[in-house]
């Protein structure tokens, strides 16, 4: 355990942060799969209305730099990819 004042903040910092990231992270997977479940069901609605907050979600977490910039295009593009095979 840290006995310097402004190492002590910095572990508090880190933990703060780390908790962020991780429900940020977990929002995105969780999204990310709602549009999967809707594509499996052949509900093209739900799976266009969830694409929008996944697409949303992927690039926010790409800004923040949890997940690389191209990470989170190649995931859209996938899910694209997925839905309009489920639209034709």
């Amino acid at each position: 355990m840290p006995n310097i004042k402004s190492a002590i903040k910095r572990v508090r910092i880190n933990a703060d942060k780390n908790a962020q990231n991780t429900m940020t992270k977990s929002a995105m997977r969780t999204s990310v799969k709602k549009v999967e479940a809707a594509i499996v069901l052949n509900d093209a609605e739900a799976a266009t209305n969830s694409f929008a907050e996944a697409a949303s979600k992927l690039d926010k977490a790409a800004s923040k730099g949890l997940i690389h910039k191209n990470a989170a295009a190649r995931k859209k593009s996938r899910l694209m990819k997925k839905m309009n095979a489920l639209n034709a």
